[in-house]
């Protein structure tokens, strides 16, 4: 790094302090004579004998109540430490009482369980878990068919409507 400067920055003009003790008394016997002879202000008689006991009067400490900012707090905590303790407890007891079969399931759930994982059935084995009393055509199918549509449908693919023997209402 470079070299440092010694020394402040700042430079006194030459012979300044040769005549600054007399410009210095001259100035401050100028402002002597224009300082006023009398104070400005006025005390009224007897201000400083009252004085210390008026200001002892105000400064005594009177005695106050102390009043205990949020009392009840302390309880709030004993009743909801109580409360924790007690909904644990009867949690804990009803845990143990209750025990789940294989009927208890809801169909729902196990067809929401079979939908959502790859189990790698066969249709033969999602056959024997599904309940096939209440099973439509409509349940398996993600568009409903009308009569009308498989009526339609058969005409025209089957050369012999006739042969089906149904009755159809046209």
């Amino acid at each position: 790094m470079g070299k440092k400067k010694k020394g402040s920055g700042f430079k006194i003009p030459k012979g300044y302090f040769e005549g600054f003790t007399d410009d210095l008394l001259g100035k401050m016997s100028e402002e002597t004579s224009s300082i006023p002879d009398e104070a400005g202000f006025e005390v009224p008689e007897g201000y400083f004998d009252n004085l210390n006991k008026k200001i002892l009067e105000k400064v005594t400490e009177k005695e106050s109540k102390v009043i205990r900012l949020k009392p009840y707090r302390k309880y709030f905590y004993v009743a909801a430490s109580v409360a924790a303790i007690l909904i644990l407890v009867l949690s804990i007891q009803q845990k143990g009482d209750v025990s789940f079969t294989f009927d208890d399931l809801a169909r729902t759930d196990i067809e929401n369980y079979i939908e959502e994982n790859e189990l790698e059935l066969s249709s033969y084995e999602l056959a024997e878990v599904l309940l096939t009393e209440e099973l439509e055509v409509n349940d398996i199918l993600g568009n409903e068919l009308d009569d009308e549509n498989i009526i339609d449908y058969l005409e025209d693919n089957i050369d012999d409507i006739d042969e089906l023997n149904l009755e159809i209402d046209e």
